[in-house]
């Protein structure tokens, strides 16, 4: 048993672990220490995780340890007493469980249909993060996993299919492999069509069987093109939903074309589920750096009071691919640039960055203020947006081809690979800062980030020692979601010496070098999400109706009007129309400035 001591209150428990209380900078912060873990094996992190979660996540796992929460100068002793009752509640409940394990109570189980299992997504991404999930250790002890699609397929080959795409790049521990046969075993297949009610009847009695009368809680993944969500849905729904436990259903994108058939597809989908069943995913914002983004400036006191139009002159969100379409030219031609990547990704982005605090970090909360930053944006004009398309280009004896030379492409399609666009907030906060976007396929180099130009230094001393170039001399936090996760900021320094030489500077921190764990892929996060019921990171109906609202004027305005693109070489950095629009709006491209 841990001895333990705490200036409030302190309690052991049985199970091995304690808890200490005590005030903090007159009572500013309370903090929860653990001492020492459960013999029985209750995991530590998995504890904290737990207890993080059934308290809206008000509270901070910290690395030395400590759960910190935030509370206001004025608050009262019956709140700290408040918070020490519900951790001895999480901690007396978890205590409970671990026990009730032992004995083989554990009543409930989850089961994971990916629909639309034989897929490029299933194998490459679903597949895979499921298994980092049991790696991990962040699965239930009782779950099942089941592949439904219309190809033919036994268990054992779903297996070896699987388990092609199946690493164990976490850590490479020795039991790998074990582990690895272990999830396998529980990987089912069931073949069937999406519009079809009997096929689900079947699948529903072969999940029962898996759940042998434990309380059922069933995700489907829904891995499938766009024309069939609402069949899969019906069908899932009416026939293999669970009766005595929770029911979710994951979404992929595309959400629609545009409002008209968004709003569609929205009310198909309530015709057989609730808004708190459906799951919309954006992979995008499971990704490490975009959900550090409000870290960043929320807990960190110097940034916060820069965030606005009185400090930052410009935002810029850049996406970019190395590559074409590479044989998905059919589907990518339905949609184009703008839906595929700026209309959710990059504006989902743009909404986390520049909402307001939210009261809390209930998932609720934060989406509320994501939705007040989307109603707030003014409409797009075309005249601020520019549109190109990849042409063949030949480099070093290489010849790539060009969008239109992709055989599932149409002849003289004039869909965009590349867009560019200046958008507007109108609000106190970010009244006339121009954020920019810009995505694009075939380009010179595969990233995405975010970058954040300050303004010019006021009466700047050192003017003459920088030059003429004012731009150079800004200060720029840029944060780079992928790839070598990283955030800089840059900043004037003076170069040693005898002489007054200034220098541009990067204060850097690189998560390769300052983490050793590996960074989670965001499909392991948001399936962990899904399962644990938490919305945060998933897209709510109202988010996505003022989405396709901001952007569906400028997409009926492109194509019915027929605009011709710009056209780029591939392997270039793009049409040189996307440097006339930022130059209209006095900024400048943050990836092409000369210290890149």
């Amino acid at each position: 048993m841990a001895s333990l001591s705490s200036s409030v209150s302190s309690r052991s428990y049985s199970s091995g672990y304690s808890a200490s209380f005590s005030p903090v900078n007159g009572n500013r912060h309370r903090s929860l220490s653990f001492l020492s873990a459960s013999p029985q094996g209750l995991n530590f992190h998995e504890l904290c995780v737990r207890f993080q979660r059934k308290s809206g996540r008000r509270s901070v796992f910290m690395q030395d340890g400590a759960i910190v929460a935030n509370s206001n100068q004025t608050e009262s002793k019956s709140s700290l007493k408040g918070l020490k009752d519900e951790v001895l509640s999480v901690l007396s409940h978890e205590a409970a469980k671990v026990g009730a394990e032992s004995d083989g109570q554990n009543l409930s189980t989850v089961s994971i249909t990916v629909v639309g299992a034989s897929g490029d997504l299933a194998k490459k991404k679903i597949f895979p993060a499921l298994f980092a999930l049991y790696y991990e250790g962040c699965l239930p002890e009782h779950f099942t996993i089941y592949g439904y699609s219309r190809s033919k397929m036994t268990d054992v080959e779903l297996r070896n299919m699987v388990s092609k795409t199946l690493t164990c790049r976490i850590d490479k521990r020795e039991n790998c492999g074990e582990k690895m046969e272990e999830f396998l075993k529980r990987c089912f297949y069931h073949s069937g069509q999406y519009d079809s009610q009997e096929h689900f009847t079947e699948l529903d009695k072969k999940l029962k069987e898996h759940e042998a009368g434990r309380i059922s809680n069933r995700l489907f993944y829904l891995s499938i093109p766009p024309n069939i969500f609402v069949d899969a849905v019906k069908c899932a729904s009416t026939s293999a939903s669970s009766v005595n436990g929770w029911t979710r259903v994951i979404v992929e994108k595309p959400f629609g074309r545009d409002s008209e058939t968004s709003a569609a597809l929205t009310k198909s989908l309530k015709q057989y589920l609730k808004e708190d069943q459906i799951f919309r995913i954006d992979h995008y914002l499971g990704k490490e750096l975009v959900e550090n983004l409000s870290v960043l400036r929320f807990s960190n006191l110097i940034f916060e009071p820069l965030w606005s139009r009185q400090y930052i002159r410009n935002v810029q969100f850049i996406f970019s691919e190395d590559f074409g379409t590479e044989g998905r030219g059919g589907y990518f031609d339905n949609y184009g640039i703008i839906r595929d990547i700026m209309q959710n990704h990059l504006l989902q982005i743009l909404a986390l960055f520049a909402m307001e605090t939210p009261v809390s970090l209930d998932a609720e909360d934060i989406r509320n203020e994501k939705v007040k930053v989307l109603r707030s944006m003014r409409p797009i004009r075309v005249e601020d947006v520019v549109i190109g398309q990849y042409k063949s280009h030949t480099k070093g004896g290489v010849t790539n081809p060009g969008y239109t030379d992709d055989k599932t492409v149409p002849k003289g399609s004039l869909t965009p690979t590349f867009a560019a666009a200046a958008l507007f907030i109108d609000n106190a906060r970010w009244d006339g800062v121009p954020f920019l976007m810009k995505a694009g396929k075939a380009l010179h180099t595969k990233s995405a980030e975010i970058r954040v130009q300050f303004r010019h230094v006021p009466g700047n001393l050192y003017n003459r020692n920088t030059g003429s170039d004012l731009d150079q001399a800004t200060n720029e936090l840029v944060i780079r979601v992928q790839p070598d996760e990283a955030i800089y900021l840059k900043i004037n320094n003076k170069v040693p010496g005898l002489g007054m030489r200034l220098d541009r500077s990067n204060l850097n921190l690189l998560y390769s070098a300052r983490y050793s764990k590996e960074i989670p892929d965001a499909y392991e996060r948001l399936l962990l999400d899904a399962i644990e019921g938490e919305r945060r990171l998933f897209i709510r109906s109202d988010e996505l109706d003022a989405a396709w609202a901001l952007f569906t004027p400028l997409l009926k305005e492109i194509e019915e009007k027929k605009r011709i693109p710009e056209y780029y070489p591939y392997g270039s950095r793009g049409p040189v129309g996307a440097h006339y629009l930022a130059a209209k709006h006095k900024v400048q491209w943050g990836d092409v400035s000369i210290d890149q």
